[in-house]
């Protein structure tokens, strides 16, 4: 899943850039409102973790935009503690606030709350993922294969997803770096080709039928053949 931070601390936006991204989920930051709102605009998140004091536009400017394009959820922070406040950002849309300071540990609870009822609610992210004999429980970040338990790494276990949310389509390395590291490319870096090398190691070679595949010059493929 894709999260996108909205906020001007450098270092909290980095902070919580690396928790998240260590939870599981892909992250993009914005250091202001002007590009948290052209992001949450343009991008596709499924959540929006909004600071409410930016600059260029403060947080309540860039929940109006984005209440008026679509209805992804949004968790506010802000180091204010006025009641009025958190009225003014729920009444707005917000689906949650949380104060600072704050625990990372509460944030990825609410986080990972928003995220629920968001599938609950739009019922398109099934919990559990599968194709021929593999299978990903999503919930309890368990992946097997003919019943037996692929010990992934965390990597690993998002590479797959989504493999498997895309089976049947080419992904070139650039798209996969972009997608389960949320970095740019470069073709000096063999950071994809190795994690798909140890993916392939757990998910194919002890078995029988491979399901991952290499399409040579374009990138790699999650797909059932006969072989």
């Amino acid at each position: 899943m894709r999260i996108l931070v909205v906020e001007d601390e450098r270092r909290l936006g980095a902070y919580l850039r690396k928790g998240l991204t260590e939870s599981g989920y892909t992250v993009d930051v914005a250091d202001n409102g002007v590009d948290g709102a052209h992001l949450a605009s343009e991008g596709t998140y499924d959540l929006v973790v909004l600071d409410v004091m930016l600059p260029g536009k403060d947080g309540f400017e860039v929940l109006a935009d984005l209440r008026a394009q679509r209805s992804v959820p949004v968790l506010m922070l802000t180091a204010r503690d006025a009641v009025e406040d958190r009225i003014r950002g729920l009444t707005a849309g917000a689906d949650d606030y949380l104060g600072k300071p704050f625990s990372f540990g509460e944030l990825l609870a609410r986080v990972q709350a928003l995220l629920r009822r968001g599938t609950k609610r739009c019922d398109i992210e099934p919990t559990v993922l599968r194709m021929a004999d593999l299978e990903l429980d999503l919930p309890r970040r368990r992946a097997t294969r003919s019943g037996r338990t692929l010990p992934l790494t965390a990597k690993e276990f998002n590479l797959l997803v989504l493999f498997l949310r895309r089976r049947g389509e080419v992904l070139s390395r650039t798209e996969l770096a972009e997608q389960v590291w949320d970095i740019n490319f470069d073709s000096d870096t063999n950071v994809v080709d190795v994690a798909v090398r140890c993916l392939r190691i757990k998910l194919d070679d002890p078995f029988q039928r491979r399901l991952l595949h290499t399409v040579r010059g374009m990138g790699y493929v999650l797909e059932e053949r006969t072989e």
